[in-house]
């Protein structure tokens, strides 16, 4: 086997260790090393204690000489978020304000990990209260793009948009309530799906919010769906266990004839789309397009106000969060979250209900653009990754929502959309640099696997890719 062991898939880790090719010790170690190589720069993890995760590998090397694993991830190595909680680790949310209590349990995500035998590597880094498009904290250190240093991984799920495309492993776990999975999967060039609301279970369950895969590949992105979506009581939003073959989205093939597809271009408010991302998005649809799907252009269904309602309810949930706190502890936030929040105190009970509002007015008028379409694609963002030490692609406090028009309508519709690499294009920072494209596809609610299923047709169609960064050299 030519291919390091850290680059491989979830389903190759498998394999091996049933073939006693290699062992989850071996991988262990060839990850370890890698990440010891990029996390100077890139800084995606916290709580990597290297005894403690070789004590899981031996655990797991043990079970597979028996001929005994405990689950279907056993001895693979994922990552976790920062803001879902381990058992005994504290939960920072990515800001120096909240105190550092160990967790009394594992969230549900981390849970079904943990029984199905994955290797829980470390936790990955985000912004303050991921409240931003960027690695920017108070408690971690700036996570950046392996693709590009000088810029941000996105967000808010940045280290697992970054140690994903580095190679920490084949699984990472994200969360998403506005595009937090999607667009640093776009912007690293690696797959995020956001679940339909209560397909994956969590706790604390929010409206909008998901924990799904991010990983290099759909058919590891299934595969790690099978494992989270078993179901948990605490999620008092889930939805009832259902019986899904998620192997269906690497075993068989979709059939993209007669299948309605919108194009959707132009997202109807915020930033305008770069001419690169749009001839991406555009070369994809021709793809789909040729294998007999119905491609139709989309018009626009979100509007600014829209989302600058969902934006200003945002802003005054953070507010009250903010004022809960103590003088010190609130001073420590970021200053760019402080300053956002702020901006909602002269608001009144009216402007509050009418900001309130455009969540389920977000959510209708989803819903009704996709009617009479089986998926919709667009582009994820309307433009390239912005620099690392940016909060978000305006670098201004009350613009900071401007790049979500195309990721957060499907939050508030709750269907389920992924990202998936679709081209490339020159960085705006770094000359020769190239960075990934994303295509966003979303399709209706529940159909968690369709959405996987035509992810996979495209990463078939779309051709060879671009190789996986490098670390720089010592």
């Amino acid at each position: 086997m030519t291919e390091p062991l850290h680059d491989l898939s979830a389903h190759a880790l498998l394999a091996g260790y049933r073939a006693r090719h290699f062992s989850p010790v071996d991988v262990l170690d060839s990850v370890l090393h890698h990440v010891e190589r990029w996390e100077p720069h890139i800084a995606a993890s916290w709580l990597l204690r290297p005894d403690a995760v070789r004590a899981q590998a031996r655990a797991s090397e043990a079970r597979w000489r028996r001929g005994e694993p405990c689950g279907a991830l056993d001895g693979v190595p994922v990552t976790i978020k920062d803001n879902i909680a381990t058992a005994g680790d504290p939960v920072p949310l990515g800001t120096r304000a909240v105190p550092l209590l160990p967790a009394t349990a594992d969230a549900p995500p981390a849970a079904r990990l943990r029984e199905a035998g994955a290797i829980l590597l470390c936790k990955t880094t985000m912004p303050d209260y991921g409240m931003l498009s960027s690695g920017l904290s108070t408690f971690h250190r700036l996570s950046r793009n392996p693709w590009d240093l000088a810029l941000t991984p996105g967000g808010s799920s940045a280290g697992a948009g970054a140690g994903a495309a580095a190679g920490y492993g084949p699984l990472h776990l994200g969360t998403d309530i506005g595009g937090s999975i999607r667009l640093p999967a776009a912007w690293c060039g690696i797959v995020g799906l956001k679940p339909s609301l209560g397909r994956v279970p969590i706790d604390p369950p929010y409206m909008g919010r998901a924990a799904g895969p991010m990983t290099r590949s759909v058919q590891d992105a299934a595969l790690l769906m099978q494992v989270l979506s078993q179901p948990d009581a605490r999620d008092c939003m889930s939805l009832p266990p259902q019986a899904i073959d998620w192997s269906l989205a690497w075993r068989q093939d979709k059939p993209l004839k007669g299948l309605r597809i919108g194009l959707l271009l132009q997202a109807g408010c915020g930033l305008p789309v770069e001419p690169a991302i749009r001839a991406a998005v555009e070369q994809a649809a021709r793809l789909l397009e040729g294998q007999g799907a119905i491609v139709t252009p989309w018009a626009p269904f979100m509007t600014p106000e829209l989302l600058a309602g969902l934006d200003h309810f945002w802003r005054m949930r953070s507010l009250l969060d903010l004022d809960a706190l103590s003088a010190p502890a609130r001073a420590s936030v970021l200053p760019v979250i402080r300053d956002w929040a702020e901006s909602a105190r002269g608001m009144s009970g009216a402007d509050l209900f009418r900001a309130y509002a455009a969540t389920h007015a977000t959510r209708v008028a989803t819903s009704q653009a996709m009617q009479g379409l089986d998926y919709l694609i667009s582009p994820v963002s309307p433009n390239a990754p912005a620099p690392a030490e940016w909060p978000s692609p305006t670098n201004d406090p009350l613009r900071g929502l401007e790049h979500i028009g195309f990721t957060v309508p499907f939050n508030m519709g709750e269907q389920p959309a992924i990202s998936i690499n679709c081209g490339y294009m020159a960085s705006p920072a770094t000359p020769g640099a190239m960075l990934p494209i994303g295509l966003q596809i979303a399709g209706q609610r529940f159909d968690d696997l369709g959405v996987l299923q035509l992810a996979r047709a495209f990463e078939q169609l779309r051709g060879p890719q671009r190789p996986w960064p490098a670390p720089p050299a010592p």
